[in-house]
């Protein structure tokens, strides 16, 4: 019997294919690398990286000067450069910090982050945790790293694909290896108001636009902005309490403290826009106390309302 020969062939990898092969186990290696570097000589480096970031001219970095500007008019033009040189430094260790957050221990994740909370975290009430985009965002990873040592329930919260395939499989799991669940944020609204009525900590960060669909435009800053009203109708829908959980540098910056407040008060209402306005004032509020520590390298303003131009 005659075989045609093509099916036997083998297609051999292309340079570009290989070459972004071996860059995504390069980048697993140079992170493990740094999981393992002592804790200050890891932030070093973090602030090399911030310094360098900052004078290098750049797309993000022209993002960070809009954004400031935006935010912040009554500042000079020079103190607007001192606070993006503050914020790149911030920015810079805390990337490098995501060794520790995807790869490191429990011991390690304890020593970096102290949770202080106003709530009892072991009475597992539907309750959703607001957190929001400090340079320090990803200290939530701690929930999760303590949960079976304090008793808490398991951590649940959306996630935003990665463009690269590799990455993006590799973080979810490193992010759920202490028992996590990471959901994708499309289309997966069922599973996370099944997670909250379970009462597993439900973590969402509404402070960065995804797009018009489920926003809304809110004052922040002063600026209308477009944002996620999930919080409100989650809440809603599923009768949680609602906590604001920030997680800031400390005061010597030797690592960070994850703050969980009370419930807010009559939260939420019966007008998601309302409700949505408030976070961003409260929002506000935390970010204006440390402002060099807010994720500015984000477009927070790409969609304007009335199809206005973006600023960006």
């Amino acid at each position: 019997m005659y075989v045609t020969p093509n099916l036997y062939r083998v297609t051999k990898p292309n340079k570009a294919s290989l070459f972004k092969t071996l860059s995504n186990y390069f980048g697993v290696a140079f992170l493990k690398l740094l999981s393992i570097l002592p804790y200050k000589v890891l932030v070093s480096i973090g602030y090399g990286i911030g310094f360098l970031a900052a004078h290098i001219p750049s797309e993000r970095n022209q993002v960070v000067q809009t954004n400031l500007h935006l935010c912040f008019p009554e500042l000079s033009a020079q103190q607007i450069k001192e606070l993006s040189k503050q914020h790149w430094r911030l920015l810079g260790r805390s990337l490098v910090e995501k060794s520790i957050i995807w790869l490191g221990s429990v011991y390690q994740l304890s020593k970096m982050i102290e949770v202080r909370s106003e709530v009892d975290l072991s009475d597992r009430k539907p309750r959703i945790l607001v957190n929001m985009h400090f340079t320090g965002i990803e200290g939530s990873i701690i929930l999760s790293a303590l949960a079976k040592e304090k008793g808490w329930p398991r951590t649940s919260g959306f996630f935003q694909r990665m463009k690269n395939p590799f990455f993006n499989r590799k973080i979810v799991e490193w992010r759920n290896r202490f028992g996590g669940n990471s959901i994708d944020r499309q289309g997966n609204s069922l599973e996370i108001i099944r997670e909250i009525r379970k009462g597993s900590f439900i973590i969402i960060a509404p402070d960065i636009d995804l797009g018009i669909k489920d926003s809304t435009f809110v004052p922040f800053f002063n600026i209308q902005t477009n944002t996620i009203t999930a919080v409100s109708r989650l809440a809603k829908i599923s009768g949680a309490e609602v906590c604001m959980m920030i997680t800031s540098l400390k005061p010597d910056e030797s690592g960070y403290i994850c703050k969980i407040s009370k419930p807010l008060d009559h939260f939420p209402s019966d007008d998601p826009v309302a409700d949505t306005a408030r976070l961003n004032l409260a929002f506000e509020k935390e970010i204006r106390l440390r402002p060099a520590e807010y994720y500015w390298v984000h477009k927070r303003f790409k969609n304007r309302p009335f199809n206005k131009t973006s600023p960006y």
